[in-house]
């Protein structure tokens, strides 16, 4: 699977997602929401408005640099010191999280997510350096299969904690975070781009510039930026939901906190066989065609999802949100597995940096616009309609993920990648 032929090269490549997935399940999919929401602290509404808002600012934030962020890479010739500077951003505010205060908690969690979010442009980017170009979507599954057993990892743990405070999470994760990233830095090398240079602060200023520069360069690639803008909004409805889940199944639904985790472990055994399943249909039939099957599948999944939120507390509503988690967890494996290798099939290798810039702008962007969205829906509805207001929030991002499959139909992944774009100096 790898150009130098030693298997631990792509193994420790995959354990990073293995890390990462610890902080995205145990932190922003289960610890902080709850935590936030918590009667002691902000309560139901406030403390949704709160989150969406921190979740919202950390990742605009993120999605206004990392164009930035990705040609600086570029012009570098390498990710792993970037990967490694934003990894250890992410471990320690999210280590400091339990014993704050709500506000100065949700402050960390700002700082903590912004960093995750920038680590995984450097994260993307590194899969064409530590695999050949046919094997590329059967990495990404096992990197993604991978990361959900870091999933799987974490909820065991947290269950066998028997915990039903979400404080402890916080410190544990971040430990968790730092042993399972540290292989990708000390096992993988980089072999420097020819012409690459080191970063001088001229370059950091004039990189400001950079965005209107990788959006003129991304029109000049076919279908590259009809992709982009319509993952502006399958992403809305996947970002939002991973950040919500154990609101959703918690706060609207009555499950405890244990119950979630233990739900949670069995849809992410599901999602594991899914990713690896989604990443040999990438290399079998191409991204485009896996990508589509997937988004339609996610369609489904919100729609029995509005229909088990009316009959929470119910046999048949807790059967059907079962089900329809278990649609959209294997689904998000597939989106993560295609749309990245979409993404490297449409990129020219000297830009590829620079264009997953864009490639995360545009998720993050949407997820701003996600969560304000479903934090406002909640807020302003939650005291009239109860769990109506969360199937309304949710029902708006069935919408938004359709809008995004008839954006990227016409786009074919066998594009011919285009020569060089030019680039700010």
């Amino acid at each position: 699977m790898t150009p130098d032929g030693r298997a631990r090269v792509p193994a420790a490549w995959a354990l990073y997602d293995f890390a990462n997935t610890i902080f995205s399940a145990a932190i922003v999919s289960t610890a902080m929401g709850l935590w936030l929401t918590a009667p002691e602290r902000l309560g139901n509404d406030t403390g949704q408005l709160v989150y969406s808002i921190a979740v919202a600012v950390s990742v605009g934030l993120n999605a206004l640099v990392s164009p930035v962020l990705g040609a600086l890479s570029d012009r570098a010739g390498r990710r792993l010191p970037f990967l490694l500077f934003f990894t250890v951003l992410t471990i320690v505010p999210t280590a400091l999280i339990g014993p704050s205060p709500a506000l100065v908690g949700a402050l960390l969690f700002t700082v903590a997510n912004f960093a995750y979010q920038a680590a995984l442009i450097y994260y993307d980017a590194t899969l064409s350096a530590v695999s050949l170009p046919s094997t590329r979507g059967t990495l990404s599954g096992i990197g993604v299969g991978v990361g959900y057993l870091g999933t799987i990892f974490v909820a065991l743990i947290l269950i066998l904690l028997g915990t039903e405070q979400p404080e402890p999470i916080f410190l544990i994760s971040a430990v968790l975070f730092a042993i399972f990233a540290a292989p990708i830095f000390l096992i993988v090398r980089e072999t420097p781009r020819p012409g690459a240079r080191p970063i001088t602060w001229r370059e950091v200023t004039t990189s400001l510039g950079q965005l209107l520069v990788t959006i003129d360069d991304a029109r000049r690639i076919p279908g590259l930026l009809r992709f982009l803008v319509g993952r502006f909004f399958y992403s809305d409805a996947v970002n939002t939901l991973i950040v919500v889940m154990s609101v959703i199944a918690v706060r609207a639904m009555g499950f405890s906190q244990t119950q979630f985790l233990m739900i949670l472990l069995m849809l992410t055994v599901v999602a594991i066989g899914m990713s690896l399943a989604w990443g040999a249909l990438v290399d079998r039939f191409g991204p485009k065609r896996t990508l589509m099957a997937v988004l339609a599948s996610w369609v489904v999944g919100l729609v029995l999802g509005v229909v088990s939120l009316g009959m929470a507390g119910t046999l048949v509503g807790n059967v059907l949100f079962l089900l329809a988690g278990a649609i959209l967890g294997s689904g998000l494996g597939g989106v993560q597995v295609a749309d990245r290798v979409f993404m490297i099939r449409l990129s020219p290798r000297a830009q590829l940096g620079e264009f997953f810039g864009l490639y995360g702008l545009v998720g993050k962007g949407s997820q701003v616009v996600g969560q304000i969205l479903y934090g406002l829906i909640v807020f302003l509805f939650f005291s009239s309609l109860g769990n109506g207001a969360y199937q309304l929030a949710v029902a708006s991002l069935v919408v938004t993920m359709l809008f995004g499959v008839w954006l990227i139909w016409p786009v074919s992944d066998r594009v011919p990648v285009a020569g060089t774009c030019h680039q700010v100096d």
